[in-house]
């Protein structure tokens, strides 16, 4: 099978979508000049009536999709940085995600807010946060997060065809990873988890650009300590498929989890929670949290004082191994 980039993958997704629906189109700051290297030859392809520039205004761009989806169409925006997701709080907080409820499904919100995440560039506090655990909050917003070219392909072609408003989380870190992407057309269903790493000691779930440094930590510990570790990473937050990290947690009776978002309030107190509801008569142990400390993202090296790291993932493993 052919390699591509995490990004090529995106951008395959984005051309593959908008010349099979008429009705899908991109949408947001500098897009026909390329965003993170994912919007590469579709001005050229589609013109700048689908491949739109806006002005800066987060508000204006996510407020007009609504609109366009209730309308009938299918507007995919960039918002180059999710960090500034709380300037369209409203739109897509409040609005979007209520729309089809509060008209009792008369009306449609086929959107794609494509966000990306994440740290380890040094961008500082304002470039740098997940922003999972906020739009969790929120019912009627589905949640993708995808952490390799496949599944990013997969799942854009998905978000792209659904009938709600869907929370796309690229991460910028993910952007030059490469990947087996099928040539062949393919979509991966929501709501579907993927067992990255099969094992048998710990579960380890992990969520965006956590999964491949889990598989490298999973790797080394099984080379140099011989610790089996199941990698599971669940693609959709909403929906969540909680059965099959429940399954994991059966067979190994102990579990970390690791996410880029803060440790309070985050994605890994809501899914230990769902773990302890379901499973808790099969864990032996605590269930380990790793995550972002609760302090804002520095400028610089010192990032790595905030954000998770290998170091990190070794010792919760270590904590729920004792």
């Amino acid at each position: 099978m052919r390699v591509i980039k995490y990004r090529e993958a995106i951008n395959e997704a984005m051309k593959e979508e908008m010349t099979r629906d008429e009705s899908v189109f991109l949408i947001g700051e500098d897009v026909s000049t390329g965003v993170w290297g994912t919007a590469e030859g579709l001005l050229d392809k589609f013109g700048t009536e689908r491949v739109r520039d806006t002005a800066i205004s987060e508000t204006a761009i996510c407020g007009s999709c609504i609109g366009a989806a209730m309308a009938g169409y299918r507007p995919v925006a960039n918002l180059m940085f999710a960090d500034f997701v709380a300037i369209a709080g409203d739109e897509i907080l409040n609005q979007a995600s209520s729309w089809r409820f509060e008209t009792g499904g008369e009306v449609t919100i086929p959107l794609v807010y494509r966000c990306p995440i994440g740290g380890y560039a040094r961008l500082g506090p304002y470039h740098s946060q997940c922003m999972e655990a906020l739009f969790w909050h929120f019912p009627g917003l589905k949640i993708a997060i995808p952490s390799t070219p496949y599944d990013a392909k997969g799942l854009l072609k998905t978000a792209i065809r659904d009938n709600n408003p869907v929370i796309y989380l690229e991460h910028k870190r993910l952007m030059a990873t490469e990947g087996e992407v099928p040539e062949e057309e393919y979509t991966i269903p929501f709501g579907v988890a993927d067992i990255k790493r099969p094992g048998d000691d710990v579960t380890v779930v992990a969520t965006g650009y956590m999964v491949p440094m889990v598989l490298n930590v999973a790797n080394k510990l099984q080379e140099e300590r011989g610790i089996s570790i199941e990698v599971i990473d669940p693609r959709t937050l909403e929906p969540l498929d909680i059965d099959t990290i429940i399954a994991s947690v059966e067979k190994t009776k102990r579990t970390v989890i690791v996410d880029e978002d803060t440790m309070r309030c985050g994605v890994g107190a809501e899914i230990g929670m769902q773990i302890m509801e379901n499973a808790f008569d099969f864990l032996d142990c605590p269930i380990k949290r790793i995550g972002r400390r609760n302090f804002p993202i520095p400028a610089g090296w010192v990032e790595k004082y905030v954000l998770p790291q290998p170091e990190d993932i070794i010792s919760g493993i270590d904590a729920v191994l004792v």
